[in-house]
């Protein structure tokens, strides 16, 4: 299969000595559904950040189809083809729906059309609201705004950070759902989420992070079924 993501004894931190991660190690090929867990503090958001170049990276590597990315800004990731949708603040409430999808292509503006059709394919509900203030919305619906701007410029991979955060029930089950709609467009997506079962229920393959390194790695059903992920990081959310 063809690797997108590469990430391999990342160290990084927000603060100069303090380092969050500890080696943390990471692939995804082409077509993957990625999901991270762990604790509080484990340095999953951290990760994302770090391939996303919101962190600064002190050691190891990131690559993306081959090429080395670590120390790129995100405005230059995002022309290579790397999406992120932070936790909060993942809107600009101003701006209409539409206006937020335009921002999102701003760097490339002539696929404006072809893109939004594709966005529109997966979120028909913004179809029908283009005009519609996305302060105005919902979390669940602001949710898949930020989706939809970050699929605009067609990326090879798509970094989402806790996507159900905040949700209702019914919500968090909806964007489950769209990030599985997602990927299954071709999209490779790499997740953070505190909602560890429901996760690794549409994972590919997981990652369980412990003191910004990998702790465990496998298969989404296999960290369902691990005795030692349920006892430490799922709890009777593995039952």
């Amino acid at each position: 299969m063809t690797r997108v993501v590469d990430v391999k004894n990342l160290v990084a931190g927000y603060l100069p000595g303090v380092n969050i991660l500890n080696g943390a190690n990471l692939y995804a090929d082409k077509g993957e559904l990625i999901g991270i867990i762990g604790p509080n503090g484990a340095g999953k958001s951290t990760l994302l950040k770090a391939i996303f170049g919101l962190v600064k990276v002190r050691e190891g590597s990131i690559q993306l189809n081959g090429e080395e990315i670590a120390g790129l800004k995100p405005n230059q990731l995002v022309t290579k083809g790397v999406g992120f949708i932070p936790q909060t603040n993942n809107v600009f409430p101003s701006l209409t729906i539409e206006e937020n999808l335009q921002m999102g292509i701003f760097q490339d503006p002539s696929h404006y059309n072809e893109r939004l059709e594709f966005v529109v394919s997966i979120f028909a509900e913004l179809g029908k609201r283009l005009k519609q203030r996305a302060g105005s919305l919902s979390g669940g619906e602001r949710q898949m705004v930020a989706m939809g701007r970050a699929l605009m410029m067609d990326p090879a991979v798509l970094l989402l950070d806790e996507p159900s955060a905040g949700l209702s029930p019914v919500r968090q089950d909806e964007a489950f759902l769209r990030v599985s709609e997602i990927n299954k467009a071709g999209v490779t997506c790499i997740m953070v989420e505190q909602n560890a079962r429901r996760c690794l229920q549409i994972a590919d393959r997981g990652y369980v992070l412990d003191q910004g390194k990998d702790a465990v790695v496998g298969t989404g059903r296999e960290l369902l079924n691990d005795p030692q992920v349920i006892g430490l990081y799922l709890g009777t959310l593995g039952s």
